[in-house]
């Protein structure tokens, strides 16, 4: 046992050491040109909303993708931190990065919290907590006062960026919104190729046997909660200063299934696969808004196709095309 031990540890530390595939480096490499030209050719404030997007399914992906959780709460990091963001920002006058900051900690610590309560619990009875849990934030949301109920937080200020940046131009903001992006995907892509992250992939594919290795398995488990609540809270305060609002449908259940819709089509335990999936599913809502089709339904349609045809999602199936292992 001791033996088996040492080698498995071995082996997760070579991993950290160790440096990503040269195709994914090179498909990191082409995302990050596509989003550098993108602002020049789409509407700026239509590719910030993917980049949000994108970094709310990846964070969520961390949890489920490799460490085999999934949850049902995550709007409530998403809503909560666009929440504090917004109040601190407007009321208190504080810079957009200090409340973006704030809102990453407020999800933290309610990761921090929620994921106490339901790590003991496994399966359906983990994603049932959670969503129990995501919904005590909604009705507290519409309860509190400095949430504005209803009617949300309106109007905040975009400010000046460390106090030089004016975030009221398109162009400074979209650039700022990419560096979050690049940041939170970079935090991801080394949690993943860490001994942290080797540890919870064994947890996702047989966590008996990752206790039985001597790894306190709940104790990992918590820390990829938070770290990914705390990600969900950074793409959720990005977004208020964004759209300058927080409303009630960023912690609403309905927000919980989107992150899980994308997820899925982009490919679970996939890298790039949350944001391809975040990118289809926000172009499919903004793009068919202006027309009479239902929106819902052209997606549910969408999706049974995909699950049907693509069953590892896009970029799972592309992976598995050209033999690629999952990281």
């Amino acid at each position: 046992m001791a033996t088996e031990i040492h080698a498995v540890r071995r082996d997760t530390a070579a991993s950290a050491t160790g440096r990503p595939a040269m195709p994914g480096l090179l498909a990191l490499a082409v995302l990050l040109l596509v989003l550098i030209a993108a602002p020049y050719v789409l509407y700026p404030v239509f590719v910030m909303k993917v980049l949000c997007f994108a970094l709310f399914a990846c964070a969520f992906n961390l949890l489920i993708g490799f460490a085999g959780l999934l949850s049902f709460g995550h709007a409530a990091f998403f809503g909560g931190a666009a929440y504090i963001t917004a109040h601190t920002v407007k009321v208190w006058g504080l810079p957009p990065e200090l409340g973006i900051l704030l809102g990453t900690a407020f999800s933290a610590t309610l990761g921090l919290a929620f994921g106490a309560l339901a790590i003991r619990r496994q399966g359906i009875y983990f994603a049932m907590i959670t969503l129990a849990l995501s919904q005590m934030v909604f009705f507290m949301a519409l309860q509190l006062k400095f949430t504005g109920g209803e009617d949300g937080i309106q109007a905040v200020p975009r400010g000046h960026l460390f106090g030089v940046i004016d975030l009221s131009q398109s162009m400074s903001m979209y650039y700022t919104v990419l560096a979050v992006f690049l940041f939170g995907f970079v935090v991801i892509w080394r949690t993943v190729h860490s001994p942290f992250g080797q540890v919870l992939k064994a947890i996702r594919e047989n966590e008996p046997r990752a206790i039985s290795l001597g790894y306190r398995t709940d104790h990992y488990k918590l820390m990829a909660f938070v770290l990914s609540a705390a990600l969900a809270g950074l793409a959720g305060g990005t977004k208020a200063i964004v759209f300058q609002l927080a409303t009630l449908t960023d912690v609403q259940w309905q927000m919980s299934g989107a992150v899980v819709l994308m997820t899925l089509l982009g490919g679970i335990g996939t890298l790039f696969g949350p944001v391809v999936g975040a990118a289809l599913v926000v172009t499919l809502e903004n793009y068919l808004a202006a027309s009479n089709l239902p929106v819902p339904v052209v997606i549910g349609v969408i999706f049974v196709a995909c699950v049907l045809l693509f069953r590892r999602g896009i970029v799972g199936e592309i992976a598995a095309r050209f033999g690629e292992k999952r990281p």
